[in-house]
């Protein structure tokens, strides 16, 4: 009876301490296989923890899923054939990439239309090229591999879309009559470009060697290479079924064939707000379903913010919560409270207004020399913004703050490892085949960064500060994206910090973005390169000097596109450009530079002004990321340790111009796909989930360029004007109040809102 009570009786306090010894001691363990397996010194939430004693594979699914864990080095990569479709990719797509950026409507011919193409071209040449020797090297070297793809692959991305820096020098001669020479455009384009690829290069042994830095985004590329190749390798499964080449194809061809119909055919079903399509004349009801409430039913729509396929369901939760509750619930109490004035504007709409409502005429408020004459500035009209595009400043403050804070807290230990931990030393299976190939010196990198640094001091003059801050931000940003596939953004506080430390001057606010923003972002996109080539195998030098190739191909091939169409295109940029060549892009920057660097933050941000208030998103994005790793140091499983601030604010960053017409039906595909199917049918999401994602965005992307190309181009659009284009279909979701911007608040004519004086 006694031994029945002694063993039934509740524990002593002893017990309960030994208890906890032992949980602690478990944990202690779990943490240190964790980062010996995965090499990650951070509560990773992508991380299989059930599959830790993996040796020879990649303890994330999703790694698994879409890369061999395997590698042959005999595999031809650096060959004729590799570079000579490599290097006309690099020329053709950013030519036609630039020559229709200044289009509107435009069309923009992607990576994946590369890959896609280049499969047969590479096979082409395999059946059909003589086996010569050129320079001692096979110009046939046989059947097309798939080390050779992705080098094409990546020679054909570098450059796709416009070199951020080709906007500068339209803008400088579109807006200030200012035209130099060709040297000093190539410079200002070649700096830009390779400081970012420099940085990427440095950052590498934080951002592509550890296995915890998945890159989401690429496991879709190398899903299609190795289904195109008809790779096999344990990770795929052994689910039974069609193949995945024959999935992709079937997949491919509806994808294709259906976007006809949203994208052409039946527009509506792209801006699926129907409620509006029944009382279109309703403010309220348009404001409150329309660009807010929409759904989008084309693939074009739901990819807009990056494959939901291909983001983590985690990351995707937070995404569509910080949707919900800044665009769903603050943006209409600010719209419909009537703070900042935003009332008398559209609810959503990324222009900016004078205090009659109508577009801001900044020619208003400059001198001849574009300085801003400030007694014009009062006599005509501070700046107005709608609820979500001031929204959307307040919430990149936040992201700007909470990214080094939440980078300070779970980061700091994994970025002080791996400052000194070598490729050899990375638990990973890629990392450890990866170091048998001959590494670049990082000193090459660096090589490159103080040469094109100097060369953008000397064509520009302009302080040698501006790179410091996306050396600051590439490696939190870089780390936030490897694992949530969400970027965040520095445009808006590097036109913030210019604008105050340097008012007056557009083109040094340009300038300074330029360095600021584009250099880390080109960075990122680089590392994210560097690990395409370390999950596909390729050698890390073939990888530098395709890199480095390519983009000074595509920036000389895009400052040629751009200063011919200047000299020959009558009419260039401007608004009754026959052909619609108008500029869209150029307009807008040119417009941003005028608001950020003449009228300048000081009298849009300071206290006392309109937008004051968004001011306070830096202290809360500074402040909010602590909540939950204090709650999660004293209660490591709870639900609070999948709240991720950075991806919170900046998440929605496309917004405006974006809307639940993407967000929605994004959440919902990434919640049935990444959560739903993952958990429930796991051998079918192994096998077809990344394949899937890569046959809806290759259908959607020549699905475009066929309508662009056959429909649209032709007869400067005018096929179908009569019949297809008017008909119910096309029409009814653009004869809204939805669509006509229609305020809460009417004003009269000449009637006019705002402060009294500014």
């Amino acid at each position: 009876m006694s031994a029945l009570a002694t063993s039934s009786s509740p524990p002593t306090a002893t017990d309960e301490k030994h208890d906890l010894e032992d949980n602690k001691h478990e944990q202690v363990f779990d943490d240190a296989r964790i980062a010996e397996v995965a090499g990650a010194f951070f509560d990773d939430l992508n991380l299989d923890k059930d599959q830790l004693q993996l040796e020879d594979d990649s303890p994330y699914p999703e790694v698994r899923s879409a890369v061999a864990n395997t590698d042959d080095s005999d595999i031809p990569v650096n060959t004729i054939r590799a570079w000579v479709i490599g290097f006309v990719w690099s020329v053709v797509i950013p030519g036609l990439n630039q020559f229709f950026f200044f289009r509107y409507p435009s069309v923009y011919v992607s990576n994946l239309v590369a890959q896609l193409l280049s499969f047969p071209l590479g096979s082409a040449w395999a059946a059909f090229m003589p086996k010569w020797t050129v320079f001692g090297m096979p110009l046939n070297p046989g059947p097309f591999t798939v080390k050779e793809h992705v080098l094409i692959t990546i020679m054909a991305g570098v450059g796709a879309s416009s070199a951020y820096a080709t906007d500068i020098i339209a803008v400088q001669r579109v807006f200030y009559n200012q035209t130099f020479n060709f040297s000093y455009q190539w410079f200002v384009v070649m700096s830009t470009q390779m400081i970012g690829f420099s940085i990427g290069g440095i950052a590498k042994r934080f951002l592509v060697s550890p296995p915890s830095m998945i890159w989401p985004a690429n496991l879709i590329y190398c899903a299609l290479f190795n289904t195109l190749h008809s790779t096999e390798y344990a990770g795929i499964g052994n689910r039974g079924g069609i193949s995945r080449e024959r999935f992709f194809t079937y997949v491919f061809v509806g994808s294709f064939t259906w976007y006809f119909f949203p994208g052409y055919i039946f527009q509506a079903l792209s801006y699926f707000n129907w409620v509006c399509w029944i009382a279109p004349e309703n403010a309220t009801i348009n404001q409150l379903f329309g660009e807010i409430h929409g759904l989008g039913m084309s693939w074009a729509q739901i990819a807009y913010i990056g494959s939901p396929l291909a983001t983590p369901w985690w990351a995707e939760a937070n995404v569509i919560g910080g949707f919900v509750v800044f665009f769903w619930i603050l943006a209409p109490a600010i719209y419909y409270s009537n703070s900042m004035y935003t009332a008398y504007l559209p609810i959503s709409s990324r222009t900016s207004y004078d205090n009659l409502g109508n577009r801001y005429n900044v020619t208003a408020i400059i001198n001849d020399d574009l300085t801003l004459n400030l007694e014009k500035y009062k006599a005509y009209s501070p700046l107005f913004l709608s609820s979500t595009f001031a929204l959307s400043y307040g919430l990149s403050f936040a992201s700007i703050t909470a990214t080094l804070v939440h980078a300070f807290l779970y980061f700091r230990k994994q970025i002080w490892v791996q400052a000194r931990r070598s490729l050899s030393e990375q638990p990973d299976i890629h990392a450890r085949l990866m170091s048998r190939y001959r590494q670049v010196p990082e000193w090459w990198y660096a090589i490159i960064f103080i040469s094109m640094f100097v060369i953008g001091i000397i064509s520009i003059e302009v302080w040698p500060t501006q790179c410091l801050l996306a050396f600051v931000y590439t490696i939190p940003i870089g780390m936030i994206q490897a694992i949530t596939n969400q970027q965040v953004g520095l445009n808006v506080v590097t036109e913030l910090i210019i604008g105050y430390a340097l008012p007056g001057k557009p083109i040094a606010m340009m300038m300074f973005k330029t360095w600021g923003y584009i250099t880390m972002s080109q960075a990122l996109q680089f590392t994210s390169d560097f690990k395409l080539g370390h999950y596909m195998k390729i050698p890390p030098h073939s990888m530098f000097w395709c890199q480095i190739v390519a983009t000074v191909i595509a920036g000389t091939v895009q400052l040629g596109v751009q200063a011919w169409m200047f000299t020959n295109i009558e009419g260039m940029c401007t608004d009754d450009q026959p052909d619609g060549f108008i500029c869209p892009s150029t307009q807008v920057f040119g417009t941003a530079s005028i608001i950020w660097g003449v009228i300048g933050p000081a009298l849009q941000f300071s206290h006392g002004q309109i937008f004051y208030p968004l001011v306070f998103f830096f202290l809360i994005g500074a402040a909010l990321p602590v909540i939950p790793y204090l709650i999660t140091r004293k209660f490591p499983n709870s639900v609070v340790k999948y709240l991720n601030f950075p991806v919170i604010f900046n998440g929605t960053g496309a917004i405006p111009p974006a809307s639940a017409i993407n967000y929605i039906p994004w959440g919902i595909v990434g919640f049935l796909f990444q959560y739903v199917i993952r958990r429930r049918h796991f051998s079918w999401w192994t096998k077809y989930n990344y394949v899937l994602s890569a046959a809806l965005d290759c259908g959607v992307a020549i699905s475009t360029i066929a309508i662009f190309f056959c429909l649209q181009f032709p007869k400067n659009n005018q096929i179908g004007i009569n019949n297809i284009q008017v008909w119910w279909g096309n029409t009814v979701p653009f004869n809204t109040d939805d669509a006509r911007g229609t305020p809460h608040i009417v004003l009269a004519d000449g009637e006019t809102f705002g402060p009294a004086t500014w």
